[in-house]
């Protein structure tokens, strides 16, 4: 692991490097510096350096540790994450004269055990490092206190250096993801998360100090991403017809049943658009709306989230819903999961980051279903009972008809208020309980069909519209054009 910046805007995420700069005079190598140190009276030259690797060949000698007024610092050209580049550079060290010329370059990717700082880039405060890790070989003399004589005065021409952070990585947010999960699993990582690109590019793993300082960036980050998408949305729906509208679209991870190893996860585009809920393996253009993995009517499917249990602590109640992360003991009670259940009882799963994606995708489902119900208004399936093969009506406006399939007739009609229970054999069969106006008794209506599941869910959905377009708050919510207010 090693230092970085971090920089965040509304488009992309910066990764920022420590590097070292010439600010003035001519450097004729970019990459290189050779410096030139004269001993002290002492024979102190002022640094310290590890061999990194342990080994004693081959392995980077980096400086990690320069002291303050000794011939090291005074030189202006040496910092801490120098990579001495020549061979038996230890031995060069040691045993040169009074004058010793090496070549150095910056380490960008410099071990954190060298713990650069990470405050000002200023000469003095870039070339400290921790005195607790400064066990390398120290080459700065007796330490008997002794006044270092004046350094020379620089010519015009000779080059300055400074340590900076430096752009190195710029991820941008548009479509990208977040996990703070191990790929491929739903095992949580400690204060840390990664941040992927649209087109694939990682930014490895991002490890903060503390939960809370991770968070925050989570938090800022997935703020960003979803800001984005929203803006996205409204320009992509402008190229589309009234039936084919976004409502929402973004990544969530599908959580499935592993083998041995357990369960398995792998990241999908998800999109409510029009009439559909379609799952993609990455983020279509335009013109590819019609190539997803799956695609479902939306007033077919069901969206479920998996309530958690809080049983004792209301507080991590609350503390999910404002969408922060906690110990990994808690983790199994705290993953934040919704399921969409479509035909013949088979289901997917989804896993989302935080608590504020959980309750986007709920509303935009809510939304998204209303939609659909609104413009389709009525929907119709083949059933049979008693060896009669009947059509079957779910209508917004009048409730649930049912007739003979060919000659029309309608043999009962009941309103969506008459409903007053059902149950099934969870394979195709179902019995209606409606109550009759007049006489207030419950009649049964049992029925058979091929996607029993469907049929429900449809239902369900139909309901959960109706009782919807009845609350002011949830109408006065939603963006309607004109054809869905009139038709």
């Amino acid at each position: 692991t090693y230092d970085v910046c971090l920089k965040l805007t509304k488009e992309a995420l910066t990764i920022q490097k420590p590097d070292v700069v010439c600010t003035s005079g001519t450097d004729s190598q970019v990459n290189h510096r050779t410096v030139v140190l004269r001993r002290q009276a002492t024979g102190s030259l002022g640094l310290s350096i590890k061999a990194l690797g342990g080994a004693e060949h081959n392995v980077p000698v980096v400086i990690s540790k320069i002291f303050k007024d000794q011939v090291a610092d005074q030189t202006g050209k040496l910092f801490v994450g120098d990579a001495v580049l020549q061979v038996g550079a230890v031995h060069l060290l040691r045993t040169a004269g009074d004058e010793v010329t090496i070549t150095v370059r910056y380490l960008r990717e410099v071990p954190s055990f060298l713990k650069l700082p990470l405050g000002s880039p200023g000469p003095d405060h870039s070339r400290v490092s921790s005195p607790l890790f400064d066990s390398g070989l120290h080459l700065n003399g007796n330490g008997n206190g002794s006044s270092a004589p004046s350094p020379p005065s620089p010519s015009a021409n000779e080059p300055k250096y400074e340590k900076r952070w430096l752009d190195a990585v710029c991820l941008p947010l548009l479509m990208a993801r977040v996990s703070r999960y191990k790929a491929g699993t739903d095992k949580l990582r400690s204060n840390c998360f990664e941040v992927v690109a649209l087109d694939g590019a990682s930014t490895n793993i991002l490890q903060f100090c503390t939960a809370a300082e991770s968070t925050d960036w989570l938090q800022a980050i997935s703020a960003n991403i979803n800001d984005l998408t929203q803006e996205n949305i409204k320009m992509v729906n402008k190229f589309c017809s009234s039936d084919d509208q976004i409502v929402y679209m973004g990544w969530a991870c599908e959580s499935r049943e592993g083998s041995a190893a357990g369960r398995t996860s792998v990241f999908k585009f998800l999109a409510l658009r029009g009439p559909y809920f379609s799952i993609y393996r990455s983020p279509p253009v335009i013109a590819d709306w019609g190539q997803a993995e799956t695609t479902y009517n939306l007033y077919e499917v069901l969206f479920k989230v998996h309530k958690l249990w809080m049983a004792e602590d209301c507080w991590l109640q609350a503390r999910l819903y404002l969408g922060l992360e906690h110990s990994p003991e808690q983790q199994d009670n705290e993953s934040l999961y919704f399921s969409i259940l479509v035909g013949h009882g088979q289901s997917h799963t989804f896993r989302v980051e935080l608590a504020t994606d959980l309750a986007i995708w709920e509303k935009s489902f809510q939304r998204a279903v209303f939609l659909e119900v609104q413009r389709i208004r009525s929907k119709s399936y083949m059933c049979s009972s008693q060896g009669n093969v009947l059509s079957f009506t779910v209508d917004f406006a009048s409730g649930f008809t049912c007739s003979e399939a060919t000659a029309k007739t309608v043999l009962w009609r009941y309103k969506f208020s008459q409903l007053k229970g059902s149950s099934d054999d969870g394979k195709t069969r179902v019995k209606l309980l409606f109550q009759n106006a007049e006489s207030k008794q419950i009649e049964m209506k049992e029925l058979e069909f091929a996607n029993l599941t469907a049929v429900l869910h449809c239902i369900h959905s139909f309901i959960a519209a109706k009782v919807a377009s009845m609350d002011p708050l949830f109408m006065c919510g939603q963006s309607f054009s004109g054809s869905y207010m009139n038709s």
